[in-house]
């Protein structure tokens, strides 16, 4: 049985997105590599047949990618994203003025398995989603960050 750490949390979709991947990897993607196994030992020798390492290979990624998506949906824990835009909390969109540079940055916090900074969308389980979960708008929030303390302001919650 997992513990709250071996946890991993994500929204329903996203769970749903893990369980049709794992499908699709189970039946279509097993079956091409087997495809592809059958058809490099079909030329000889597989001691120097490159086309059967590549598809042992890629086979080895397979599997992998099934036991890592198996253990996420074992250990999901859904998270409810929160139904109000009165403070920060999972599924909201938050806007942040940096204090120092006077920058603003808007972010969706979401469960650690959604998490895609690059997309603007952070974990709660991180340093600034931390920071920011349960804020309300003109709340000063600090994060201790590698150059120091950087202190934001909440300046805007949308659902």
């Amino acid at each position: 049985m997992a513990t709250e750490n071996n946890r991993f949390k994500m929204s329903e979709a996203r769970l749903e997105e893990l369980k049709k991947r794992l499908e699709f990897l189970q039946t279509e993607r097993t079956a091409e590599v087997a495809e592809q196994l059958k058809e490099a030992r079909s030329y000889g020798d597989l001691s120097e047949n490159s086309e059967y390492d590549e598809a042992k290979t890629e086979q080895g990624k397979v599997y992998s990618e099934i036991a890592e998506i198996k253990n996420l949906i074992e250990n999901a824990e859904i998270v409810q994203e929160t139904n109000t835009s009165d403070q920060v909390g999972i599924g909201t969109r938050v806007t942040i003025k940096d204090i120092e540079y006077n920058e603003l940055d808007t972010f969706q916090i979401v469960g650690s398995q959604e998490a895609d900074p690059d997309a603007g969308k952070i974990s709660d389980d991180s340093p600034l989603g931390k920071a920011l979960m349960g804020g309300v708008v003109g709340q000063t929030i600090e994060v201790a960050a590698p150059v120091g303390t950087v202190k934001f302001q909440i300046k805007k919650i949308e659902k």
